[in-house]
């Protein structure tokens, strides 16, 4: 089976997996695990702030500019030609309003005096952040220069004045970017889907955590590295709930509650 073909299969393999272990909220047992599934996973009502990113969002669709991609991580499994269009990159790469949307939930739910994002892309995602969380300051990190360009003038258009853009390599500018830090409430790692990598970020990120920190971690069924890095992380005697949506994983490090490991459909 050619290799990406096998990709294919595996990571629909584990979505039905996923889906048929997965537990709503009546099946939970925590009660917070179940309140924020409740309001704020589960709470697919409109807000104002949607509309014009999701407007944001129909302009890159509709970009037929190119632009040259500088890829530092794991690279796509969808197209592999450094010359892209804007619109192929928006229609491959962003996250989808539903996802971006629940992103947007948790960090209002968190009201983080910081939030950091590693993979900034065309920045619909840090639109999203930056509209939860106005009084935040807000680092995101994009690996490509001309993908962050394009972002930056999303952010223009948009008339987000709480986000600093930085461009360059995650494991150059990370260490930097958290050690400014006093505390790391909210931190987004969309980036370089590799398993040491990934652990890399985590471990980096731990001396800075707090109680009501929240990490997460992007694609963590992406490929067996990715699978194998979240279950570490999972592991890991400093995680205390984790919470696992396919999509995203979820880390929370209450202290003083039971630790715990939740499969919630979404």
């Amino acid at each position: 089976m050619p290799i990406f073909a096998a990709m294919v299969f595996n990571f629909i393999s584990d979505y039905l997996k996923h889906r048929f272990t997965a537990k709503s909220r009546h099946g939970t047992h925590s009660p917070f695990v179940y309140k924020l599934t409740d309001e704020v996973i589960y709470d697919f009502k409109s807000k104002t702030d949607y509309k014009s990113i999701e407007a944001q969002r129909k302009k890159l669709f509709n970009d037929g500019s190119l632009i040259t991609v500088t890829d530092l991580g794991a690279g796509s499994h969808l197209n592999k030609n450094r010359t892209k269009k804007v619109k192929q990159i928006a229609k491959n790469a962003l996250k989808r309003p539903r996802l971006a949307q629940l992103i947007y939930r948790l960090a209002k739910d968190v009201k983080p005096a910081s939030v950091i994002e590693l993979g900034t892309c065309l920045g619909i995602t840090t639109a999203y952040l930056s509209r939860a969380c106005p009084d935040a300051a807000l680092i995101t990190i994009e690996g490509c220069p001309e993908t962050a360009k394009v972002a930056y003038r999303n952010f223009q258009e948009l008339g987000l004045d709480n986000v600093e853009l930085l461009v360059g390599n995650f494991d150059t500018l990370l260490p930097g970017v958290i050690a400014g830090q006093q505390k790391l409430d909210f931190v987004y790692i969309d980036g370089n889907h590799r398993k040491e990598a990934t652990l890399n970020y985590f471990s980096w990120c731990l001396p800075k955590v707090h109680e009501g920190s929240l990490l997460i971690f992007d694609d963590i069924y992406w490929s067996k590295g990715m699978k194998e890095a979240w279950e570490e992380i999972k592991n890991h005697p400093d995680v205390t709930v984790t919470i696992d949506l396919f999509w995203i994983g979820l880390v929370y490090f209450r202290k003083g509650q039971v630790k715990e490991h939740f499969k919630i459909k979404f």
